[in-house]
């Protein structure tokens, strides 16, 4: 009975073993947390089964167990003395893992580059600046969700909404989800049918369908669920967050960042590798992060990196000093946007002292493919106030202001901000000056915004009222047209070979008088929809 009682005992702690790692999936690694719990609680099951049979049964009913015998079993000392040693192994390394001891190698985790603004940032155009924020996407997904009637009964949109850079704009990706466990059962055949895309620049929703369902995603269950499939073919890997994307194609993917631990046990975590899972076939491919794909936007997550920047801008002077001294200690901001540089996706935020909210001394931008970190000593307002200032000039309207970007706008570090009324629909536009918040300008679109901002800038005597740096084109004009636009006088022209318009003010540029058709002419501009704003001639 002894010997049977033991196999029924190794295999229920077995049964409950593999049961708590079905479901709870901790990854076989000494730097996963997840792991040593799973630890303690196999040995506590295997104590507890081996003295289960050294309890007695005394029969009496106020005290009808007897655990005497268990004080001296050596085999219950063991597995006693065990789970101590585990539970003593994971504090102490928690504790040598932590900044309070390694200061000076948390700081060091990021490298950050000083950069000059305007060197750096130049003009960016319009169809690279998202307009959107994520609840604002939200709203459009949603709609485009409820008018298919043939999808709305059985799925609802993820609220996922991924921002990446797809064929050279910023967009937002979300895959559709199962309604409920019911819909699972009556679609687990075809597969989650397909994803919403949104530009953020256009505002254009749509739904993309696939011509094969994506089967392989946190919206499953069993072995298609993706943190399961991915845990059984990778046990060791610690997986940082499940990001899904596109790759120029469209075809879904799971862009699946590896934490790789610097310090301690526990502690410096960063990204060592991405595996990209494809959501429709389930096959992965694993990359050591310097050899990622390019067209992958979020190794890292927005919260990583800020986090590793506040190491490096607290922790200059030890750990001590950033609690008390705080001297010369920095920490970013309490938001933060995406910029679409290039190929990659950019977080934005902005830097201010520890010991004062009040103003930034910088911002700066990370990478979230390649963690690379630039930062620009830009002082100005903090994006609170720049939002507050923005919203007072629309207050009769009631519009709420969107975490703003940083811009260069005529070579005036901007914020530039989305206002949105009380449906979260976005609704105008704002361009705020960073070091002189109080110069704020609206409009209906970003080139009418942009344009009242250059002339607001150029009112208050900055860059010397002419200053403003654009692009430059040289042309023979093919098309003059003259028109009076609330009172001011304006000139429209098409430069052979191209359908882009310029429109010229009169007042701010009254060389255009001089001008016919057929003459060669050289444009300062800014892009703008649908015409591009003239901001001098080249004489």
């Amino acid at each position: 009975m002894k010997g049977k009682f033991k196999v029924i005992a190794v295999l229920a702690v077995l049964l409950a073993a593999a049961v708590y790692y079905y479901f709870a999936l901790p990854a076989v690694n000494i730097h996963a947390a997840g792991f040593w719990w799973f630890l303690i609680l196999v040995v506590a099951a295997a104590t507890l089964a081996y003295g289960w049979k050294r309890i007695k049964r005394t029969g009496d009913l106020r005290h009808p167990l007897d655990f005497s015998d268990l004080r001296n079993d050596l085999g219950v000392k063991i597995g006693v003395g065990a789970i101590l040693a585990v539970v003593a192994v994971f504090l102490i390394g928690t504790i040598l893992s932590s900044p309070i001891v390694n200061a000076s190698k948390y700081q060091q985790l990021m490298t950050v580059e000083t950069r000059e603004f305007t060197e750096d940032i130049q003009q960016v155009s319009f169809d690279q600046i998202p307009l959107l924020d994520k609840d604002s996407a939200e709203l459009l997904g949603d709609r485009v969700m409820g008018s298919l009637v043939d999808l709305t009964s059985q799925f609802v949109v993820s609220d996922m909404y991924s921002q990446i850079n797809y064929q050279g704009k910023p967009v937002r990706v979300t895959p559709l989800a199962y309604a409920d466990l019911i819909k699972w059962f009556t679609n687990v055949g075809d597969g989650i049918p397909g994803y919403i895309k949104i530009d953020m620049t256009t505002q254009e929703a749509e739904l993309v369908r696939l011509e094969e369902g994506m089967k392989y995603t946190p919206y499953d269950h069993f072995q298609r669920n993706l943190q399961r499939h991915l845990r059984f073919q990778y046990p060791t890997y610690i997986f940082d967050s499940y990001n899904f994307e596109i790759n120029e194609d469209g075809v879904p993917y799971w862009v699946c960042g590896v934490k790789k631990f610097n310090i301690g046990l526990f502690g410096g975590e960063t990204i060592g590798r991405v595996v990209l899972c494809n959501a429709i076939t389930g096959e992965c491919e694993d990359y050591a992060i310097e050899d990622a794909p390019t067209w992958i936007d979020r190794a890292y997550s927005a919260d990583m990196l800020i986090e590793l920047y506040d190491y490096y801008g607290t922790l200059k002077h030890g750990f001590i000093n950033s609690i008390l001294g705080q001297r010369d200690c920095l920490h970013t901001t309490n938001g933060y946007n995406y910029l679409a540089l290039g190929d990659d996706v950019w977080v934005y935020t902005g830097v201010t002292s520890i010991t004062s909210d009040q103003s930034n001394v910088g911002f700066v931008l990370m990478n979230q493919r390649t963690m690379e970190t630039r930062y620009y000593q830009v002082e100005g307002a903090i994006e609170d106030s720049a939002m507050s200032s923005a919203e007072g000039q629309v207050q009769h309207l009631g519009y709420v202001a969107t975490f703003p970007l940083l811009l260069n706008i005529s070579n005036e570090p901007t914020y530039f901000i989305s206002l949105k009324d009380e449906a979260g629909l976005v609704k105008m536009y704002a361009m705020v000056s960073v070091q002189r918040y109080q110069l704020v300008a609206t409009g209906n679109t970003v080139s009418e915004c942009e344009a009242n901002y250059v002339d607001l800038l150029r009112a208050n005597g900055i860059q010397n009222g002419g200053g403003a740096s654009g692009q430059t084109v040289t042309g023979r004009i093919e098309k003059l047209f003259q028109a009076v636009e609330e009172g001011n006088s304006h000139c429209y022209l098409l430069l052979e070979g191209s359908d882009i318009i310029y429109d010229v003010s009169v007042a701010d540029t009254l060389a255009i008088v001089r001008y016919e058709v057929g003459d060669t002419i050289t444009l300062e501009y800014l892009e703008g929809d649908p015409a591009y704003t003239v901001l001098g001639i080249e004489e």
